[in-house]
């Protein structure tokens, strides 16, 4: 019975991997013709309305708060606390570091972040699969964000956006969901920079 469980477990685990592996990044507003001979981007990040897993963010952060601190006074406070420190702190620095590291390579520009920049580009995040790890079987962190190009004069007027669906972080890491999903910020970095290249922006 042991063995009928561990190979139901390895059969999801591939199951679930083989869906969250196939990312898919697509403009759905406007066209990249603008980003033509810019030389910076200022960066923002939105996190407004996300869904993480089946709940809203606020739900899920209340449920998680809830079962930590029934196991370990405190633990479910400190676990929310992180969870929002957790973007300044590793998620915005990874994709930037990639998003970065890929436009520079291949183009004569600097996507890093300069605040008096023409255009802006705000990553915004709007659906989270924190992944798991139960020892026996784990699953990688998801996310779903979209890349939304605004003039930094007129944050209110889109000029283009771009949907990345499903960009793979890591499995495993215990109980340190932070680090599944850091890698997730890392792939949409780098994801997007090539996106981007190939359509001959910049």
């Amino acid at each position: 019975m042991r063995n009928i469980k561990t190979l139901l477990a390895i059969i999801v685990f591939i199951a679930f991997t083989g869906s969250t592996f196939a990312q898919k990044i697509k403009i759905t507003k406007g066209d990249l013709k603008f980003l033509k001979g810019v030389k910076e981007l200022k960066l923002q990040y939105s996190y407004d309305d996300m869904n993480v897993g089946k709940y809203s963010e606020e739900d899920y952060l209340a449920k998680k708060q809830k079962e930590y601190n029934e196991s370990e006074a405190g633990r479910g406070d400190k676990w929310v606390k992180m969870w929002v420190e957790d973007r300044e702190r590793r998620f915005e620095p990874k994709f930037e570091e990639l998003f970065v590291k890929y436009i520079s390579d291949k183009a004569d520009a600097d996507a890093s972040q300069h605040a008096d920049a023409e255009y802006t580009l705000i990553l915004h995040t709007y659906f989270t699969e924190p992944g798991y790890y139960i020892g026996i079987s784990s699953a990688p962190a998801t996310i779903n964000c979209k890349a939304i190009f605004v003039k930094t004069s007129n944050p209110d007027e889109v000029i283009a956006e771009i949907d990345i669906k499903k960009s793979p972080g890591r499995s495993g890491a215990g109980w340190d969901t932070g680090e599944r999903i850091k890698e997730a910020y890392a792939k949409a970095g780098k994801e997007l920079a090539k996106f981007l290249l190939k359509n001959k922006a910049f």
